[in-house]
């Protein structure tokens, strides 16, 4: 058994099609069930994000398993398979671990560092758990990758770079945010950092804009902030004095049209920061009179400079230290099941043999016949040390599938004793 992803995110696709594949807690829940009634399939959930849709998945078999999941992506995004194929993205067994640990740490994310996608892996660990999707296998590993991701932000600056690029751009704004009125167009992380700062620095008032309402109103709900349909943002132009955007929208929402006719018959200062990419506000803003474009671009200086002290090379070398001790870990325990079996089978003829004896010399005393047991035992145990040992050590170099199926082999070992000492190992919570 094996870890499948099949995921889109906003590194494979337009936020368009993101949407299209938007899911609540209950369209969740479903996803996650059809995946369990794949075939190859033992234990599944989901990482649901605004901008990621990732399906993990415990399974036996990874062309079918890839196709099946894949095909409940396709059906929920009402889209052709051929235009949605592209966008997806497929990580397996090493590389699903890597992918998943580099997540968990906001290396993976649109900001790098936001912290927010530590509790959107939790929540998908536990929407597995609570309707027994995740087994051993999966929570092993998300519980995991929590860890690696606690690691990141408790060892390196890495969450500081998110909130820290809100404060640099507004930091170098001409209009004060102390009672400004604000727009954040948006509703992801980038955006629930802006309306985070704004609202602790006395805007005076905060509007949230996004295309997905439900997703304004729980930002706007939690920072006591309106929420209102991203079409009326034109209207809102004509009294803001801040505008926020962060959606990362293929084409710009913020246009050069819309901010012209709202600033008709005022020179009142106002400041535009786009923190998205692609950039969600016409460059050409800047050339209007009494108003401050604010970017990324501009913002480069910032942008290294948060790179270098958010400790990103340090993430990237805690994550790969963190990869490498959990696949030697999996991989002695792929070994266990096959050296118990051997064990198992080693006693066992032992066992037969002294039953030989004892009907052969029926007179054996106990004394004697405890000697010999103990003598055969040792030969037996010093046969199987060199081997055991040596197929472990292998397994911590190289990848062990093919040491432990030669051993199988080798002793023609009951692939039935070893899948059975497998599943119990499983059962246990070891990792898979």
């Amino acid at each position: 058994m094996s870890v499948l992803v099949v995921g889109i995110s906003h590194k494979s696709a337009p936020v368009e099609l993101l949407e299209k594949l938007a899911l609540d807690a209950e369209g969740t829940t479903k996803l996650v069930a059809d995946v369990m009634g794949g075939d190859h399939v033992s234990e599944a959930t989901a990482i649901v994000t605004c901008n990621r849709l990732e399906v993990y998945a415990e399974v036996d078999r990874f062309h079918g398993s890839v196709e099946d999941v894949s095909g409940l992506l396709v059906a929920r995004a009402e889209q052709s398979t051929e235009a949605l194929l592209p966008h997806l993205y497929v990580h397996y067994d090493e590389g699903a671990v890597s992918h998943l640990f580099q997540v968990a740490a906001g290396l993976d994310s649109m900001v790098v560092g936001e912290g927010q996608i530590l509790g959107q892996t939790r929540e998908a660990l536990r929407i597995g758990q609570e309707h027994g999707t995740v087994g051993p296998a999966l929570n092993t590993l998300f519980q995991q990758a929590l860890r690696v991701g606690k690691r990141a932000h408790a060892e390196t600056d890495i969450d500081r770079a998110a909130p820290s690029l809100v404060t640099a751009a507004l930091e170098r704004s001409t209009v004060d945010v102390a009672g400004a009125r604000a727009l954040v167009v948006g509703a992801g992380a980038m955006a629930s950092l802006a309306v985070a700062h704004l609202s602790r620095n006395g805007a005076g008032s905060i509007a949230v804009l996004n295309r997905t309402q439900a997703r304004a109103q729980r930002l706007a709900d939690e920072y006591a902030a309106t929420s209102l349909p991203l079409p009326d943002l034109r209207e809102q132009l004509a009294s803001a004095d801040i505008v926020i955007s962060c959606t990362g929208a293929p084409e710009p929402l913020v246009r050069l049209a819309d901010v012209a006719a709202a600033r008709i018959g005022t020179d009142r200062p106002l400041t535009v920061i786009d923190l998205a990419l692609p950039h969600d506000v016409e460059p050409s803003l800047a050339d209007l009179p009494g108003v401050e474009l604010i970017n990324l671009a501009g913002l480069a200086d910032e942008l290294r400079g948060l790179e270098a002290t958010a400790g990103v090379d340090d993430v990237r070398s805690i994550v790969g230290q963190e990869i490498t001790a959990f696949l030697a870990v999996r991989r002695q325990a792929s070994v266990t099941p096959t050296v118990v079996a051997l064990r198992s089978m080693a006693t066992a003829v032992v066992d037969a043999e002294m039953e030989r004896l004892a009907a052969r010399l029926p007179g054996l005393d106990d004394a004697t016949r405890a000697e010999v047991l103990h003598t055969v035992r040792r030969v037996a145990d010093k046969l199987l040390h060199e081997p055991t040992v040596r197929v472990k050590e292998l397994a911590d170099a190289e990848p062990a599938v093919s040491y432990t199926a030669a051993l199988a082999e080798l002793f023609r070992l009951d692939p039935d004793a070893v899948d059975a000492i497998s599943r119990a190992e499983r059962a246990e919570g070891g990792p898979s």
